[in-house]
């Protein structure tokens, strides 16, 4: 048998899309067993891909690093050989990676660009359905006879990582409380941020009404907004019902984490992805952003919340750093008590199972 060397490259964006390349990963694998499969993506976010039990080599990029870096790289994926090149993202970087590296075929990604570009500017939907972008990923692959398994993401946990996740939660005695939700309220971009305060009147709300221990997540660029949130709801309740982790664990940390909560409420972000490849319970919160861009979280115990029907919306594809129409409507407009009562039915679900 000959043994193909794919080159799989995800060097921009965020950590989400390399959460949601993960699929490929494992349908390449699956269909050819005994080749090479690399993946290269910024030093950042290796930690995700680099214990990935389908992947051989895991190159990185460290972007302090300026041209000189990408030049190194390119060095080394050039001495590699591989077959075939699967670009992920279509980006400058990657463009420059790309070419001349002697692989014998180059792959890009269908990202639909005219449409989403006809629904943001012209508010016209021109897609004929709504394909996940970890799909669209594994299309291009379609000539292989590669099709998506319907698994969906998944994440490579070392047994280091969960040993050390569960001795940091045994010390919060979880037992304690009936139920344990975690809440991600950042995301980079202002227009997919539900506002702090409704994170923290929710959070309020599922202590005194579920008995509830509320764990947040998030980036250390998230800490300060995050610390509001954390705050109002031990004023509301007390200390011991909030445990705020922003800025205190890892990626992988924050997934195993993410596994002693009963249900997790998050923005569109890289952390929903993270819940979403985890398997749990998850209410997604979008605003600016819409289906037809394919980042959409699936599962049967999945909810997104979003306002349909606005005029400005979609406003965006990655999200604004404010509201071009300066009223917010498309967060503004989704109540506490929405959230509440969606997360109150993911509880009864959990309960169910539970008996």
């Amino acid at each position: 048998m000959i043994q193909w060397r794919y080159l799989l490259k995800q060097n921009r964006f965020g950590f989400g899309d390399i959460v949601l390349a993960t699929p490929l990963l494992r349908v390449l694998r699956e269909k050819f067993p005994q080749s090479q499969i690399d993946f290269v993506t910024r030093t950042e976010y290796a930690e995700l891909v680099k214990n990935n039990h389908n992947l051989n080599l895991v190159h990185q990029y460290d972007v302090r690093e300026g041209l000189q870096g990408l030049r190194e790289l390119k060095r080394k994926l050039k001495a590699e050989r591989y077959d075939l090149v699967v670009d992920i993202h279509g980006s400058l970087r990657s463009r420059y990676l790309t070419a001349g590296i002697g692989a014998q075929e180059v792959l890009s990604i269908d990202k639909r660009k005219q449409e989403r570009f006809v629904l943001v500017k012209f508010k016209q939907n021109l897609y004929k359905n709504v394909v996940p972008v970890s799909d669209r990923y594994i299309e291009s692959l379609n000539v292989f006879g590669i099709r998506p398994d319907g698994k969906g993401p998944e994440l490579h946990i070392p047994d280091e990582i969960l040993f050390g996740v569960s001795g940091k939660i045994a010390t919060l005695r979880l037992s304690r409380f009936e139920k344990t939700i975690g809440l991600c309220p950042g995301s980079r971009h202002f227009t997919k941020r539900w506002p702090w305060e409704r994170f923290a009147e929710l959070g309020v709300r599922l202590v005194r009404d579920h008995d509830a221990k509320i764990l947040i997540f998030g980036s250390p660029q998230e800490q300060e907004y995050n610390l509001r949130i954390a705050d109002t709801i031990v004023e509301g309740t007390n200390a011991e019902r909030v445990t705020d982790f922003t800025g205190q664990l890892s990626l992988l940390e924050t997934a195993a984490a993410m596994e002693f909560c009963d249900v997790i409420v998050s923005n569109d972000s890289g952390l929903m992805h993270i819940a979403s490849a985890m398997h749990k319970k998850l209410v997604a919160i979008f605003g600016s952003t819409v289906r037809e861009f394919g980042f959409f979280p699936r599962g049967i115990d999945v909810v997104v919340v979003e306002r349909e029907g606005l005029y400005c919306r979609p406003c965006s594809h990655i999200g604004k750093p404010s509201c071009p129409e300066a009223h917010f409507r498309c967060m503004r407009e989704i109540e506490t008590s929405e959230i509440f009562s969606t997360v109150q039915t993911l509880l009864g679900r959990v309960a169910l199972q539970q008996k």
